[in-house]
């Protein structure tokens, strides 16, 4: 006598960080190809293209014994995944599969659709939509009154970088990236000039995309130098500045300005001498324009020797 066919399982799962009704090939087949195509979720977001596309799609939400039963025979029940994904079904499947007293149907799991690279930032926007409308700290904030937060964070990342602490950069990472979010944010309620999120992001990649054209276009680079100038010739065109000292924020540290002062002058090839004068400043102002040009970081530097002199001090604390 010959055994009944077991018949086939295939769980469909989808992102919702994709459009509904973007699915893959394999999926549409599949979704044609069932004997029956069940979800548990009334209001899941694919229904309506499903539907539209001719796809029967029944409310049901079977245990694993209902839905081994549907498959006898050899039939092929499909089963849309919800957001919150089906556990007690794939958890009650083990169990039946693992008891050995059932002959169960073939399982397959396949992704509809699934996250490209950089999808969890669409959750990010989300949350701080969220986080916006409803958090009483969070929707009071503006441009200004964040804007000490976006210096303290650039600095904790900085200090990530230079501890080597990778879970410490992780996390930094997304603290100025929340920054950027906040603030794009907070933008779009601009009533004057709105913008969004997308819209920084747009305006990132036109700019990067226009400055490598080595990359993106006919010209060729093969050196981090000739990138370099690629970068400046055509940040000059778009800034259309009079001097190579536009653009530099003022309000920067002392090294750090200093040596970015010294690094527009020397790209430029300008031989300006340094200026003269009494006291401490004109000291540090030449150590920071050496250190540029020899290639090191005179605040990097700084750091490094004032974390010196951090150990030093707790070593005479505890002598």
């Amino acid at each position: 006598m010959n055994e009944t066919p077991a018949g086939r399982v295939v769980l469909l799962t989808t992102s919702h960080r994709v459009a509904p009704g973007l699915l893959s090939w394999p999926a549409w087949q599949a979704l044609h190809g069932a004997d029956d195509v069940l979800c548990a979720d009334a209001a899941h977001p694919q229904l309506p293209y499903l539907r539209e596309a001719g796809v029967d799609v029944k409310q049901a939400a079977p245990t694993a014994e209902e839905l081994v039963r549907a498959c006898a025979g050899g039939r092929t029940v499909l089963v849309l995944a919800t957001a919150e994904g089906d556990r007690p079904l794939t958890d009650g499947l083990a169990r039946l599969a693992g008891s050995g007293r059932h002959a169960m149907p073939d399982l397959e799991l396949l992704p509809g659709s699934y996250d490209l690279p950089g999808a969890r930032l669409l959750d990010l926007v989300q949350v701080m939509d969220r986080i916006r409308a409803e958090c009483p700290w969070s929707s009071r904030q503006t441009h200004r009154s964040l804007a000490k937060y976006g210096i303290e964070e650039a600095y904790e990342l900085v200090e990530a970088i230079e501890d080597g602490d990778r879970t410490e950069l992780r996390e930094e990472l997304g603290d100025v990236l929340l920054q950027v979010v906040f603030h794009a944010r907070i933008a779009e309620e601009d009533e004057e000039a709105p913008f969004s999120v997308d819209d920084v992001a747009g305006t990132i990649v036109d700019k990067l995309i226009h400055r490598h054209p080595h990359v993106f276009g006919d010209d060729t680079a093969s050196t981090p130098e000739e990138v370099k100038a690629h970068w400046l010739r055509t940040k000059a065109v778009e800034k259309q500045r009079d001097s190579v000292t536009e653009g530099i924020p003022l309000g920067q540290p002392g090294l750090a300005l200093a040596a970015k002062l010294a690094s527009r002058a020397r790209t430029a090839a300008l031989d300006v001498p340094l200026p003269t004068g009494e006291g401490i400043g004109y000291e540090l102002l030449a150590m920071a324009v050496r250190a540029e040009s020899t290639g090191v970081d005179p605040e990097a530097a700084l750091r490094a020797a004032a974390r010196a002199y951090r150990d030093a001090i707790r070593t005479a604390e505890t002598a």
